[in-house]
Order: C-alpha cells, then structure tokens, then sequence
C-alpha cells in the first residue's frame, strides 16, 4: 500500500536504513532498528528484501543511484580526456562526502556490478574510455583501462575515508588521477609516461567502432566480425 505522500513502504524502508546507515554506521542497520524507524514490522522486511543481506544490497543500489544522479549532471565536452578527469573527481567527491555508502558500495568485496545502478556507473566509466578510444588515444583496451582507473579510484576513495579527516591528504586523489591518465592516454597535456603504441591505440579505435555498430550491418559475416574482433582484442592488450 502507498502513503498519501507516494511513498512506498519499499521506498520508505530504504530511506530509514539509509538514514541510519548515514547517521550511525553499517553496524546501527539491524533488522528492528530499520524497522522501527519505518514503522514497519520484520516480515515486511523479510518479503521485501529477503534478508538483511538483501536489505544492504538495496541500500548499496539506493546509494549508486544518487551518485548516478552526479555523474548524469555532468554534460559531456567535446574533450573525453577532461570528461573523464571530471568523472575521477566526482566519484572521489561522492565518496568523501558519503562515507558509508561507499563503504556498502565497494568496501564488501562483491562487484560493484551486481545491481543495476552498479551496471549503469560501469558503463558511465566505459564509455568515457570508448570516446578517448574512439580518438586513438588509449594504450590499451577498454576493458583492461576500466579495470585499472575502477581499482585506483575505489582504493584511493577507501584509503581517504580510512584516513581521519583532519591528516587526510586530498592531493592524493590528484596524483593518482593524473599517472592514471598518463597510463591509458596518449598526448596528454602532461608529457606522458607511457607513449601509445600505434597498433595498440588503433587496433583499441577500430574495436570499439565495431562495437558501437552493434547491429552488424558491416560487409563481414558473423564469423569473420568474431575473428576479427579477436585478432583486436589480442593487439589491444599488447603492451
């Protein structure tokens, strides 16, 4: 049943564990105490959710949707390069400002990607890669570049909350924010430390063109396409 206010019950349970998630930390989100902040009694919880379990991994989602809601306000460019810098510095600040939630969202383990909002940050961060691929400046594959700037940023965001806040150094996220970029692209503004590889960069630009022609209306049969985007899956990974 919904409240007069729209709100419903699901809604209101996920906004009350989330509260105290945000107010008390991970270990104030019990079953009763959710409960009783929402007005609700545990078998509701256990239909809606599952488990306790079930209940943070719908938080964690909650919490990937509002940083969504950031990452959707920022409007593309037509420099992919200062679009995904951008992307670094808003994912950073998300997660210094919603410690907790990050912590859900990364800190457990799990792929980030098992939710759906996980799935669409995911694909946020790939593609801005595939518009730097798309240019001929990524020194390696898209894939293998997401790994890489997904790790550093988690791992340097985890770092920063573990850090009290008063000896935190923001600078950090910086540094790795710019030797990442220096890694994956090519004729950065900065001299980069790693100089594409012509094969890599081009073979890394034409994988994604045929991968945005994902209805294979090409002059290749399935085969050949399959074939060929082996050959450039191998010479992208090169280093």
């Amino acid at each position: 049943m919904t409240p007069a206010d729209g709100t419903s019950t699901r809604d209101r349970i996920l906004r009350a564990a989330a509260e105290l998630l945000e107010r008390e930390g991970r270990e104030a989100v019990s079953t009763r105490a959710v409960g009783a902040a929402a007005g609700v009694q545990a078998p509701t919880l256990y239909r809606l959710f599952g488990d306790m379990n079930g209940l943070l991994d719908a938080v964690a989602a909650y919490g990937f949707e509002e940083y969504l809601r950031g990452k959707r306000a920022l409007a593309e460019t037509d420099d992919p390069v200062a679009d995904l810098s951008a992307g670094w510095d808003r994912h950073v600040e998300f997660g210094l400002a919603r410690p907790a939630f990050y912590v859900l969202m990364y800190g457990n383990g799990r792929p980030a990607d098992e939710s759906p909002a996980g799935r669409e940050a995911a694909a946020v961060l790939r593609r801005l890669l595939s518009r730097v691929a798309a240019e001929g400046r990524l020194t390696m594959s898209v894939d293998r570049a997401a790994r890489l700037v997904h790790a550093t940023g988690v791992g340097v965001v985890l770092t920063l909350i573990a850090t009290p806040e008063a000896e935190r150094d923001l600078s950090l996220s910086e540094l790795a924010r710019d030797s990442v970029l220096r890694t994956v692209v090519a004729e950065t503004a900065a001299p980069p430390a790693v100089v594409a590889d012509p094969v890599t960069a081009r073979s890394v630009a034409l994988r994604e063109a045929l991968r945005a022609d994902g209805d294979g209306s090409g002059p290749l049969t399935a085969a050949e396409r399959a074939l060929l985007e082996q050959w450039l899956d191998r010479l992208a990974g090169r280093r």
